[in-house]
């Protein structure tokens, strides 16, 4: 599975185990965060705040300087922090898929 920028919000409504705990839960992940949010003037505009939520419930939540490459692999999930870390994200995809 692999996500980028606001992509891992698809992630929060996951969960894994008998026990239904969150997909994220001490994964390690990069998205949006929330100062690149605050950045674009849509902190009030978004459900809620990405990375926020991922802490929440139980990320290991990763990120570079707003705006910077940044990818997370953790198993068969990579996630990628905004657009400028679309590029490195597909090559770790495709290093997974050998």
């Amino acid at each position: 599975v692999a996500a980028v920028c606001h992509g891992p919000m698809g992630l929060t409504g996951c969960v894994k185990g008998e026990e239904k705990l969150p997909l994220v839960k001490d994964l390690k992940v990069a998205a949006f965060t929330d100062s690149e949010e605050a950045a674009v003037g849509l902190t009030e505009k978004v459900p809620f705040l990405l990375e926020s939520k991922l802490k929440e419930q139980g990320a290991i939540h990763e990120s570079g300087d707003d705006w910077s490459e940044k990818v997370c692999v953790d198993g068969k999930l990579v996630t990628g922090q905004n657009p400028q870390s679309s590029k490195l994200c597909a090559e770790k995809v495709v290093e997974l898929l050998g």
